[in-house]
């Protein structure tokens, strides 16, 4: 009988089934798409975002335009304020006051004045509209405009900032663009309360009060400027700047 030799530990490998199981090779595990739902949550909040920065751009461009609206109506409006601070209340002259006939004398504009340029004071501006249409002459309260305050009017200009013209050349005034000027006497002890054209106030003995002439009133004087867009059917307040002239 023959007698195999010890097997030696060192040398000696398990068969292949006596493996630990933490040691057998396991297999790859499966590949797996997005499933329909998943596909729809991540479709749903892409929109939701892209629909956000859309809505952001929008109020960006709507902000950003009110802005620059904003300071053009200001500036038209501080542009007549300059036009008539060098100016006195009345006609220099022969000042305010009515006629033998009842007309009032040295409100209005006088018979050669032919535009902002020519007005010698403040109340001559009273009632007036300055506006890209405006052409028919103060005598109806329209001229064209807007006007800065040299008394000329403000040309519109494109995209690039150039000048816009008509065919023959000419400047095109500012487009969309008005400012109305409004001028009344106010008492001197109280801003609120104003008077007609003709008024005037009587003497107190009482208070030492002296009275106050036709021409010796202050004045309040209003600018309102309106812009209308391409596509509005009517003018939109933009601004309006009021001050006193004492």
């Amino acid at each position: 009988m023959n007698h195999l030799p010890p097997a030696n530990p060192l040398t000696t490998q398990r068969p292949a089934a006596a493996r630990p199981a933490a040691t057998r090779p396991r297999p790859a595990p499966l590949r797996r798409g997005f499933t329909l739902i998943e596909t729809a949550l991540a479709t749903v909040i892409i929109g939701v975002g892209v629909l956000a920065l859309v809505q952001a751009q929008e109020s960006f461009i709507k902000s950003n335009a009110w802005s620059s609206q904003a300071a053009t109506a200001n500036y038209l409006a501080g542009e007549i304020r300059e036009l008539t601070r060098r100016l006195p209340k009345f006609d220099p002259v022969n000042g305010l006051f009515v006629d033998g006939a009842g007309t009032l004398r040295g409100w209005i504009p006088r018979p050669t004045d032919t535009g902002p340029r020519d007005f010698a004071y403040v109340t001559a501006f009273d009632g007036l509209k300055f506006a890209s249409g405006g052409s028919t002459g103060w005598a109806d309260g329209d001229l064209p405009g807007p006007i800065d305050a040299f008394g000329t009017v403000i040309p519109d200009v494109d995209g690039n900032g150039e000048i816009r013209t008509t065919f023959g050349g000419a400047p095109i005034p500012l487009q969309g663009w008005s400012q109305e000027v409004f001028v009344t006497k106010i008492d001197p002890f109280n801003n609120s309360i104003t008077y007609a054209k003709t008024d005037t106030l009587a003497a107190n003995p009482t208070t030492g009060f002296k009275g106050l002439a036709i021409d010796k009133f202050p004045l309040r004087v209003t600018v309102v400027v309106k812009y209308r867009g391409p596509f509005d059917s009517a003018d939109s307040e933009m601004a309006r700047v009021s001050w006193i002239v004492p």
